[in-house]
């Protein structure tokens, strides 16, 4: 029976997690990669297949395509698409870490790992700049239809960006710009009706577009030295709605560019296939 990770639905998001981001390193070996991915216990992960790594196996998947990058007035959104993305959650980052070593040694040497991004919750799901994250998120079923696709496949697929935050730019604004960045006050998390039309919110609406755009995020903070930002992740029955939502961000349907582009840039950008599960393993038999 076809199962999906908890961690895509439930409330709050994890406490740790760990993106890796693997590239194609020998393409004859991919099968023997996956039948070792298969054995793992995936109960706490979510793997995601990107089309190079489908293509390399001469398979089809497809809803599946490569991130597109995009460029609006004044800014950039980058496409850098990896074969393979894997998010490991948990409580304890020591665990993280064997179990990230476990999956490498399991893929080698068709894929090798190549970038690592460790990402936390802050305080009950927040972003940086103390603003909620997934407020509009669907719920029950309507988070199900979202989420995971119902065709032959199964799965979900998932759209992740690593954005970058100037918090010392955030914090310059008074609460008030703050909150017309986003679109909601900080002291409630309450929608402002009559915000500017750059502010988040009214850019990423998901009622507004036709057809609706419904996604679940699961996005998470990260921390490296002295950067910040974002770790945004957003599941969906297919790739659609994110990509509506981010060219509306960009400013590439009327102009207008998303507030969040005031103090941040994203700096990477991919899209993925996440198979279900069989109990505690990937159900990788499309691709095998």
């Amino acid at each position: 029976m076809s199962v999906y990770p908890s961690a895509i639905l439930t409330k709050p998001v994890p406490a740790l997690a760990r993106h890796l981001f693997f590239t194609l390193t020998k393409p004859e070996a991919l099968p023997e990669a996956l039948a070792q991915l298969q054995q793992l216990d995936c109960s706490k992960a979510v793997v995601g297949v990107g089309l190079s790594l489908v293509k390399a196996l001469n398979k089809n998947v497809p809803a599946l395509r490569s991130f597109p990058a995009m460029t609006g007035p004044g800014v950039d959104v980058p496409s850098t698409q990896h074969a393979l993305w894997v998010w490991l959650y948990g409580e304890d980052r020591g665990d993280l870490l064997h179990r990230t070593h476990r999956l490498e040694q399991a893929l080698a040497p068709a894929l090798m790992l190549v970038e690592c991004t460790e990402a936390f919750r802050y305080q009950a799901g927040h972003d940086l700049t103390g603003y909620e994250d997934g407020t509009e998120n669907p719920l029950g079923d309507d988070a199900i239809a979202a989420a995971f696709a119902t065709d032959a496949l199964g799965g979900s697929y998932a759209a992740i960006q690593k954005w970058t935050h100037d918090l010392q730019c955030f914090a310059g604004y008074c609460q008030t710009d703050q909150d017309h960045m986003i679109g909601r006050r900080i002291s409630d998390n309450q929608e402002i009706e009559d915000a500017p039309e750059y502010a988040h919110v009214k850019r990423t609406q998901q009622e507004s577009f036709e057809p609706e755009a419904f996604i679940v995020r699961r996005s998470m903070p990260w921390i490296e030295g002295q950067t910040q930002g974002l770790m945004f992740l957003a599941f969906g029955h297919s790739l659609d709605a994110f990509e509506v939502q981010m060219r509306r961000m960009a400013g590439l349907d009327d102009g207008i560019v998303d507030g969040l582009f005031k103090f941040s840039r994203p700096v990477t950008g991919g899209y993925y296939w996440c198979p279900p599960l069989n109990n505690q393993h990937l159900n990788l038999t499309h691709l095998l």
